[in-house]
């Protein structure tokens, strides 16, 4: 059997109302004739949705295969014994042209009680926003389960909402049961567990074509919601040149950023995980002894847990990735 390399994907492209085409002008995604391109899954292990390898020998090979083929050789030994042949993370990237539905996705146990699948816990790296573009993440004020209901019954629920201009670079958390939403204006990369549950709490009685606002879900997603305030809500942190910075550290993924601008040796044999990268800026060459791939701006990167050694080279002046692995 042929080594593990490392792992480009088709990207898989989705419609939204809210959509534009930033992901076409700005990391050069080829979503072909799609009006309102919102979503680009970069790596998606989704019933239904599962990535399909663009490179190298495996090509035309999808992440459930080959799972099923090299188990604990490309997600690590620990990873198979939880997940088996289900790819635990999904990697996004988004354009909000319009501002995204209020919402808030359930954790673990109610998602898996209510829809047999995992919770979502997620999180957002921008990487772009219009000048004065905002997110919300969380509540303003400390609020309870009956004003809020109150507050929505009277269409008065933007009034307690959390809002955050935002610039890129900037990391926000999102742990399953607190109230988010991307605001209009803004590019994001989304790391998040696999999971497409998702409860809408507010759309701004928006219509479709046909004149039908979205379904809500309001009894649903108010015994989802983490009601607990907090002073704030990003993820403050400080880069180092050619250092990995951590940034998320959580129960279902840990993301870092490194910014590099000379070669980084890599060793993740005592990991036992997959590593992803994706690139968030520049360019750079992704190497081990028998294998070498390109990777630009907008592009993501599986490297398998028995791929142990490794480098990265810049080739433009500056890259920038977020480095992902459980």
């Amino acid at each position: 059997m042929q080594n593990l390399y490392p792992l480009k994907f088709h990207p898989r492209y989705y419609d939204k109302i809210w959509g534009g085409n930033k992901l076409k002008t700005a990391l050069g995604k080829d979503f072909g004739d799609l009006p309102n391109c919102g979503e680009s899954w970069e790596l998606s292990g989704v019933n239904g949705n599962i990535s399909e390898v663009s490179n190298g020998f495996l090509a035309g090979n999808n992440l459930e295969e080959l799972i099923e083929v090299y188990m604990g050789d490309l997600v690590g030994e620990k990873v198979y014994e939880k997940f088996s042949v289900e790819f635990p993370l999904l990697i996004k990237f988004i354009d909000a042209n319009d501002d995204l539905s209020i919402q808030v996705h359930p954790n673990d146990e109610m998602s898996k009680k209510r829809h047999q699948a995992f919770g979502k816990t997620e999180m957002w790296y921008v990487l772009q926003a219009d000048q004065g573009a905002k997110l919300n993440c969380g509540f303003n004020q400390k609020i309870d389960k009956e004003t809020y209901l109150k507050k929505l019954e009277n269409k008065e629920i933007m009034d307690v909402l959390n809002f955050v201009e935002v610039n890129a670079g900037d990391v926000f958390f999102m742990p399953a049961g607190r109230v988010h939403a991307i605001g209009k204006g803004i590019m994001v990369a989304e790391i998040q567990q696999t999971s497409d549950v998702t409860y809408r709490i507010y759309d701004y009685e928006r219509k479709d074509a046909n004149g039908n606002e979205r379904e809500l879900h309001t009894e649903l997603a108010v015994d989802a919601i983490d009601f607990t305030y907090h002073d704030s809500y990003k993820t403050d942190y400080k880069t180092e040149k050619n250092q990995r910075t951590e940034v998320v550290k959580c129960d279902y993924f840990n993301t870092g950023i490194l910014e590099f601008d000379a070669t980084i040796k890599k060793d993740i044999y005592e990991l036992d995980s997959f590593v992803i990268y994706i690139c968030v800026e520049g360019e750079y060459e992704i190497s081990t002894p028998d294998f070498t791939e390109k990777v630009k701006m907008g592009e993501t990167i599986l490297v398998p847990a028995s791929v142990h050694q490794y480098q990265l080279k810049p080739i433009s002046p500056k890259v920038k990735v977020l480095e992902v692995h459980l």
